[in-house]
């Protein structure tokens, strides 16, 4: 049983009906729903292939994406995926949510999983030879699901972290994000759609901006900052969020004809951190293991990862092998997530905005690794920064400086 049909939950639901296993997904709300999130990295896509699910992504019409500007004091630097050293995958999409969650939910279906929405789990007992899940729909009435193993993929919902008491606090500042989406109007002759665009506030480099350009001229766009310089940019999230985007001159240039297309709104303290992220019979994915930060994009390449990584752990399990969960899933997960951490502390202590803004034009061994991480190949031990991101940080930074 999978908790949650959201990216990881249908990844994990496809890879395992694929193997021949019986996988119900249940999922709280009903499809296509809104979710933030959505500029992908390159290595989704290695992901998505592997489950079965891509041709759908690529016949759908999102939109292209090969990269992103990053920009500060209207001076801008693209950072272009197919530069990276990894193999694999160089571009990627900038997704609808509703859509693409949509899109795969229906693909595990088609692969053999089944589906329940409108269905939340409100019990669950597990033990070393499976678990017991209650599940209550919208009428009131309940269930029992006897599972082998559940894989929790309920997204911010965090169910099990509750359920078990597993959530520990972020060692994370409080952040808070506002945003919406926009019928953008970008006339522009230098914006390029294939990219998102992150923008440093020229006053304060802790608060920055997404701009995400969509299908059919939508675009997403938002904020980020301490919780404290987000509040008080204005009474409410629309104008906290134009407010924001008012300070920046160029940013404000680029929206000038914008028209509400989605309501403002927020997710502040999103970051999270559990004990762990397997017990006896269940395992944790996606942003309901842990969620860093959304300046990277990293959220749904690691929710990918650790269905991916699960998904062959439940399958040799339940063919009778002895699987190390520790070792096989969460110390293979926290090496991607370990990189990623050290880029959004990078980002927000300076250091990384200085290797972007710094860094030589052309291309050489380092930058090609650094642009393989923001691509999301945050698991090749090859790269220096997977292999110690900190101390690598840290040189590369006095590198640019010299």
């Amino acid at each position: 049983m999978i908790i949650g049909a959201g990216p990881s939950g249908s990844l994990a639901a496809a890879l395992l009906a694929r193997k021949g296993h019986s996988v119900e997904m249940v999922e709280r709300t009903h499809f296509p729903r809104f979710s933030i999130g959505e500029s992908l990295l390159a290595q989704s896509l290695e992901f998505l292939g592997d489950a079965g699910l891509l041709e759908d992504i690529e016949a759908h019409g999102f939109q292209f994406k090969d990269g992103v500007v990053f920009e500060r004091d209207g001076v801008t630097t693209p950072i272009y995926f197919p530069d990276k050293s990894a193999p694999g995958r160089s571009t990627t999409f900038q997704v609808m949510r509703s859509e693409f969650d949509d899109l795969l939910a229906k693909g595990a279906v088609r692969q053999g999983a089944t589906a329940s929405f409108g269905q939340e789990v409100i019990a669950f007992e597990s033990r070393d030879d499976g678990a017991v899940v209650t599940v209550r729909d919208e009428t009131g009435e309940t269930r029992r699901i006897e599972a082998r193993f559940v894989l929790d993929a309920s997204g911010f919902g965090r169910t099990l972290s509750k359920l078990c008491d597993l959530e520990t606090p972020s060692d994370f500042p409080t952040r808070r994000a506002v945003f919406g989406q926009v019928k953008d109007n970008i006339t522009a002759p230098h914006f390029d759609r294939n990219k998102i665009l992150v923008t440093i506030h020229p006053e304060n480099p802790v608060i920055w901006y997404w701009l995400i350009p969509l299908a059919n001229g939508i675009s997403s766009i938002g904020v980020v900052g301490p919780q404290e310089d987000i509040e008080k940019a204005g009474a409410n999230d629309h104008e906290r969020l134009w407010n924001l985007i008012a300070a920046v001159p160029h940013k404000q240039d680029i929206l000038k004809d914008a028209e509400v297309y989605r309501p403002a709104a927020t997710i502040v303290g999103y970051a999270c951190n559990v004990k762990s992220l397997h017990g006896p019979s269940f395992a944790l994915l996606g942003n309901a293991a842990e969620f860093l930060d959304p300046v990277f994009s990293s959220g749904v390449t690691i929710a990918f990862k650790s269905a991916t990584l699960a998904a062959d752990l439940v399958d040799r399990q339940l063919k009778g092998e002895t699987v190390d969960w520790e070792e096989a899933f969460s110390k293979e997960l926290y090496v991607g997530i370990d990189t990623f951490r050290e880029c959004v502390d990078a980002w927000y202590t300076g250091a990384l905005q200085t290797i972007i803004f710094n860094r030589p034009k052309e291309m050489n061994d380092i930058t090609r690794q650094l642009t393989s991480v923001l691509a999301g190949y945050a698991w090749d031990r090859s790269n220096i920064f997977v292999k110690s991101p900190k101390r690598t940080m840290r040189t590369v930074e006095q590198w640019c400086l010299a």
